[in-house]
């Protein structure tokens, strides 16, 4: 170290045997005149770099002049070896000066904050260390100017005199956290204030450093503040609403939905693949793990269904042989990409949700948040205001539990249906997302329920929204909704509701088509349903459906079928074939819903069913293949088929006296396949 800097400190210097001496003065020169340019990270340590420039600009004038000096020399250049070496350290201690101002700027300025005293000591040290080493440079033997000299001396002056941070306003935020705790409401004047001192003066800084801060909590990066990192996430999203809210607000929107076919329409981010989506929680999965069963699932999601005392497996209903779950880290670098790739409105990666629950000025803050947002929109007449105030509360029930619970005690929903008959494409859009992310809570569910024309509201959309996201998105809430056994015998009861989700599985684009069916597959676990659902072509929609998404039309089929829908699926022209074709070369689990959806059909329908899988070309050959390669439930699921298929063909002949049926070939080689 510069501090106690020896001969025998020196030679492990990178620099001491390698770096000819001109090099390593222009790396010096360099360094020198980047730093003298280099702004404070955030005012409260303005002070502190302010002195840092202050020295660069010394030094760069210094070594301007070595550099001068030296120039007659070239390439050849040789300094005296002490002063060599006491360069070469300088040269160390720059460039730890660099790493700070980089690493400070980096960092959240509100984290900053919180460790200013730290980053102030950090200073404090290199400049004792920069200090000791111009004190030992020689500068006889350099042969500078006297005025060089006197610099050199000022340098090192100065660099013993390093400025303290402003822990006035660090004091003043920790004191705003702890009466947030006790549910004081902060005085305007005094949060904008504070958040004029933190350098944080509009709606886009805000964003960008609630997104910087959730993501060092993510990657704990200061565990020692983090209780108080995730308090002041809370209080700057009140402050956005509250200082902020009249400011236009960036759009959420980043992709136009082409399939509109109106320019005007508001731009929209692009889904997250299905298979990213939990499955039980439909939000984009932080930490997928795999069960038992071969389904991924978000690690929360499926831990908080195993700790409500249930075995199966959420997806297929299938019985677990055991709980353990294996991360699949090839999804989550997937999942990962695609964040990074598809940036949020920032133009950052989507950052995991922090979690708030063990924080009471956290919560607090988002209680107040919500409360603040609710009462805005109640009271809000202005178009725009009423889209700024909308968008706000989508954004913030993307994440948590306890945002969602906040929102939907102030009464959120009952505002939040009327705006779905807007004709307003982003105010539709993020009002019918609001809903969607507030549905995800049980008791959201109850409220959009009991909403007055929330029902209806949502088939308006479905069938008149302005763009394909909005459709999607009605779609996928009356998916959530339908996790509730009453509500999902309500939701099916309403012809309006099951006619619009058949119309956007059998017309909507990929991401729109993959929830209507989710939602489809949802209401069809009802049996009462099923007649409404296959009358009203589900059927068929699934079978068009197989294609682009065969996992989610092949479940469908197979629920169908098992309560009352297979004569229908028989009755359609080619959906056997279709099925036998899935369950040779489709995923995994469509080959499995497939097979079982076969099954139902042959156990169900009869001979109408066995007649027609007996006569597709290979059918044999795809009951041995999913024998052989399929999961535990399809490999079951096929040798039920050949069983059927050859009871079939045995009553067939029996029937007829014969000793050979048309179809003996295919009989034989279900025999052997069973």
């Amino acid at each position: 170290m510069a501090s106690g800097a020896t001969s025998d400190a020196w030679p492990s210097s990178p620099y001491s045997s390698s770096a000819p001496d001109g090099e390593v003065l222009r790396s010096l020169h360099r360094l020198a005149r980047d730093l003298s340019a280099a702004e404070a990270p955030a005012p409260f340590l303005r002070a502190v770099f302010v002195a840092v420039a202050r020295r660069a600009r010394l030094l760069a004038a210094v070594f301007d002049d070595l550099l001068l000096c030296g120039a007659a020399a070239g390439p050849l250049l040789l300094l005296p070896r002490s002063a060599s070496l006491c360069l070469r350290e300088l040269l160390l201690v720059l460039q730890r000066f660099k790493a700070l101002v980089a690493d400070c700027a980096a960092r959240s300025r509100t984290r900053l904050l919180l460790q200013s005293d730290e980053v102030a000591a950090r200073a404090r040290e290199l400049q004792h260390d920069l200090a000791t080493l111009l004190d030992l440079l020689p500068v006889a033997d350099l042969g500078l100017a006297d005025d060089v000299s006197d610099l050199l001396a000022l340098a090192s002056r100065q660099c013993r005199r390093a400025a303290a941070p402003e822990l006035e306003l660090k004091a003043g935020v920790l004191a705003l956290i702890q009466e947030v705790e006790r549910e004081i409401v902060p005085e305007r004047e005094r949060l904008e204030g504070v958040l004029e001192d933190v350098g944080i003066n509009d709606p886009a800084s805000c964003s960008y450093e609630i997104e910087t801060l959730e993501r060092e909590i993510g990657d704990r990066v200061a565990e020692r503040w983090t209780s108080s990192m995730i308090a002041l996430v809370g209080l700057l999203r009140y402050a956005k609403c509250v200082l902020f809210s009249a400011a236009t607000p960036r759009s959420v929107d980043s992709k136009v939905d082409l399939d509109d076919g109106d320019g005007d329409d508001d731009a929209e981010p692009p889904s997250p693949p299905p298979d990213f989506r939990c499955p039980i929680s439909l939000e984009l999965m932080g930490d997928p793990v795999v069960a038992s069963s071969g389904q991924t699932y978000n690690r929360d999601s499926i831990t908080r269904w195993f700790g409500a005392g249930k075995s199966t497996c959420p997806k297929t209903g299938q019985v677990l042989p055991n709980l353990e779950l294996v991360p699949n880290k090839a999804l989550k670098n997937l999942i990962s990409r695609w964040c990074r790739e598809n940036s949020s409105e920032s133009g950052k990666a989507e950052p995991a949700p922090v979690v708030v629950g063990a924080n009471k000025a956290a919560l607090k803050a988002a209680r107040m948040t919500a409360s603040f947002l609710v009462k805005k929109l109640s009271a809000s007449f202005s178009p725009e205001a009423t889209k700024r105030v909308v968008q706000e509360i989508r954004e913030l029930a993307r994440y948590g539990s306890d945002n969602r619970a906040f929102i939907g005690e102030a009464g959120a929903a009952g505002l939040l249906v009327p705006l779905l008959l807007s004709e307003d494409s982003a105010l539709q859009v993020n009002a019918v997302t609001a809903l969607l992310n507030l549905s995800i809570l049980e008791a959201n569910k109850k409220r959009i329920m009991h909403a007055e024309g929330a029902v209806d509201a949502l088939c308006h959309v479905m069938s008149s929204g302005a763009t394909w996201r909005a459709k999607e998105n009605a779609a996928a809430t009356v998916l959530s909704l339908a996790a509730v056994h009453a509500y999902r015998r309500r939701l099916g009861r309403n012809p309006c509701v099951v006619d619009s989700v058949v119309r956007l599985a059998r017309t909507g684009p990929s991401s729109t088509k993959k929830d209507a069916l989710a939602a489809l597959l949802c209401l069809s676990a009802e049996r009462e349903n099923v007649p409404r659902i296959v009358e009203a072509g589900a059927a068929e929609a699934a079978l068009s459906a197989m294609g682009s998404e065969a996992d989610a039309a092949a479940a469908v089929l197979a629920s169908l079928a098992k309560r009352g829908g297979a004569e229908a699926i028989v009755a359609l022209d080619g959906a056997v074939g279709r099925l036998v074709a899935e369950m040779r070369r489709g995923t995994e689990w469509s080959r499995e819903c497939a097979a079982a959806a076969l099954v139902l059909l042959c156990r169900r329908a009869g001979a109408a069913a066995a007649s027609q899988v007996v006569a597709v070309p290979g059918v044999e050959w795809a009951i041995w293949e999913l024998l052989g390669t399929g999961t535990d439930r399809a490999r079951r699921k096929a040798a039920s088929l050949g069983r059927a298929c050859r009871r079939w063909a045995a009553a067939a002949n029996a029937e007829q006296g014969a000793t050979e049926c048309p179809t003996s070939g295919d009989a034989s080689a279900l025999t052997m396949a069973s």
